[in-house]
């Protein structure tokens, strides 16, 4: 039974929903996203969309945190598997930056960053979960590597915030297409910033905090 024969008053699963909302961002961006084309892409209407999300807003919240939740999966496949702290630690950085220019995941994330000015406590407060989850797997694998020796000792819970400060200042420009900030350059260059801050000190040698 395709979509658009759906009973109407039979709602799909919600995830079906915001994989559908997310399908559109990537196929024609943001703008491409109204509730009356997603309620036709799922059989709803998008009056039956809005009594489910109430607002566009909380649509768009609601899909950053599903295809989030699938990026979590990823990421703990990633980093509790085989490798050394830093395969996993560059794995960890693939997952993180963007695919290149109009990235759907980076795309929504922006987005919905943009509207958390007029955003609810609750609304935020979901968005923040959304960057404690990468933060604290950062953290545990930055204290991983220093415990096993492969990484520099840091003060884990700042260096991981400066961390994700980088990456985030990259992933902006590479998702929104600024020439010269492409995926394979920001890789290159936080690779370059992790060798000189984290770079195991030799054997005998004294650790740089």
């Amino acid at each position: 039974m395709t979509p658009a024969s759906r009973r109407r008053n039979a709602a799909p699963p919600r995830e079906d929903v915001l994989a559908a909302a997310m399908a559109t961002i990537a196929d024609h961006g943001l703008d491409g996203l109204t509730m009356a084309g997603l309620g036709r892409e799922v059989g709803m209407s998008s009056g039956h969309l809005l009594y489910y999300f109430r607002t566009k807003d909380e649509l768009l919240l609601q899909t950053l945190e599903w295809s989030e939740g699938r990026l979590g999966e990823r990421r703990s496949a990633l980093l509790s598997g085989p490798g050394t702290v830093r395969e996993r630690l560059d794995a960890f950085l693939g997952l993180y930056l963007p695919d290149g220019h109009g990235d759907p995941h980076w795309t929504l994330w922006l987005e919905v960053y943009n509207r958390s000015r007029d955003a609810g406590v609750d609304a935020r407060a979901r968005q923040a979960a959304v960057e404690a989850a990468w933060h604290r797997d950062l953290v545990a694998l930055l204290t991983e590597g220093a415990a096993h020796g492969e990484l520099r000792p840091v003060a884990v819970e700042a260096y991981a915030t400066r961390l994700r400060a980088l990456l985030d200042g990259f992933s902006v420009q590479v998702a929104a297409g600024i020439p010269g900030a492409g995926r394979d350059r920001a890789l290159a260059l936080v690779r370059e910033f992790l060798e000189e801050t984290l770079a195991a000190a030799p054997e005998g040698s004294v650790p740089r905090g």
